[in-house]
């Protein structure tokens, strides 16, 4: 159902095929007209009455591979479906943002989704209840809107579930506690794609025309590129400084040893801008260059200061990609494909926690921890093993 109507240009060639030779003033031209054509208005879903005997419950969430195991766990009660993600956009070939009205958008279905719509729609009026179950998250609320409009399901009925983790507990769970849809997060997911349109479709026509054709602007990535060019920018006015720093290690009467280094010069930043200044300090600080009358260093102040650490905080999509790159050296598509391996839970899966289970149960019966001496009961349970 397309809620924009579509523009069409008309041409008529009302031409005729002459002969070669000298073209005459007016011939070739052909009549354009321009218009725009409103297509009918859909009939409105209707469930059917009565529903089938084997009507199901009808579940919508984003990833096919997540409809499989979900279904799974629902079990012959409930038919589950992907929507393989957002349904409807802005058009492609028009810019569907009403800025004089209050930056209103406008939406069509996409083209490449009509048929996975329309089997939505077919399998919405033969089933009894429909849950949205996209991700839990802004652009998984959108979606879950936009799923609303297209079954004709009012937003603030019941029909929002979310869960965090793809488990038998946590579905169950999730659809014992229906929710309406939250339209802040909904709104704040149009407020982003609305300032995506504007930015991209003002600022892109004017990269053509002034620095490349086929170069495109965005509300983050011209932003971010603007970041790289500065970063880039400073690195080249950079100017190397050489420094240097002294460091010992002093040891005491009991053999104890203490690392030190060098901060302060009479109670001034050290600064040693050359090896010549680095080497004279180091030998004024050692202790043959003072003469054996010179008493020994010794420990002024002891400074204990207790510290608090906050947790660290968990992580965000972005976070967990560079610290997956520092610290295992793993790309953005490898570690995503391993979150969602992690964040959905297969038969596989559960056969080897079984089996870890089970594993971990008959360590710590039969095979106590050397760590420790095994207590009465354990000595039991062994001597009827070993009788066994």
């Amino acid at each position: 159902m397309l809620e924009f109507p579509i523009k069409r240009t008309i041409i008529i060639d009302d031409t005729k095929k002459k002969k070669r030779g000298r073209k005459k003033k007016g011939d070739g031209e052909k009549t354009v007209i321009h218009g725009t054509v409103n297509l009918p208005k859909k009939e409105p879903l209707k469930k059917l009455d009565p529903l089938p005997k084997n009507a199901k419950n009808l579940v919508i969430v984003e990833s096919p591979a997540k409809a499989k195991t979900i279904e799974r766990f629902l079990g012959s009660g409930y038919k589950v479906m992907a929507s393989r993600g957002h349904l409807r956009d802005l058009p492609r070939n028009q810019f569907g943002v009403n800025i004089e009205e209050g930056f209103v958008p406008t939406y069509t279905n996409m083209w490449d989704k009509r048929k996975l719509i329309e089997d939505l729609q077919n399998e919405y009026i033969r089933s009894k209840q429909v849950y949205l179950a996209t991700d839990p998250d802004r652009e998984g609320e959108a979606i879950s809107w936009h799923l609303a409009h297209l079954l004709e399901i009012d937003p603030h009925d019941k029909c929002r579930i979310m869960f965090h983790e793809i488990t038998k507990k946590a579905i169950l769970e999730a659809i014992k506690d229906p929710e309406p849809i939250d339209l802040k997060k909904v709104d704040a997911q149009q407020a982003r794609r609305v300032l995506d349109r504007i930015v991209g479709y003002k600022l892109s026509p004017l990269l053509w025309k002034k620095v490349c054709k086929g170069l495109s602007a965005g509300r983050v990535q011209s932003v971010a590129v603007r970041l790289i060019c500065e970063r880039e920018e400073a690195i080249k006015a950079f100017v190397p400084e050489e420094y240097w720093t002294v460091s010992g290690t002093y040891k005491t009467e009991d053999g104890l040893t203490l690392p030190t280094e060098l901060t302060k010069i009479d109670g001034k930043k050290a600064e040693i801008s050359t090896q010549e200044a680095a080497e004279a300090i180091a030998h004024d600080l050692t202790w043959e260059s003072r003469g054996e009358d010179h008493e020994p260093d010794t420990i002024v102040k002891v400074e204990k200061r207790k510290r608090k650490r906050q947790p660290q905080p968990p992580f965000t999509t972005s976070t967990m990609q560079q610290e997956c790159v520092s610290k295992l050296n793993f790309g953005a598509k490898k570690t995503m494909m391993l979150a969602q391996q992690l964040y959905e839970e297969t038969e596989a899966s559960l056969k080897r926690r079984a089996e870890n289970s089970e594993a971990r149960r008959f360590n710590s019966q039969f095979a106590p921890s050397p760590e420790r001496r095994p207590d009465k009961q354990e000595r039991r349970q062994l001597i009827k093993v070993k009788q066994s």
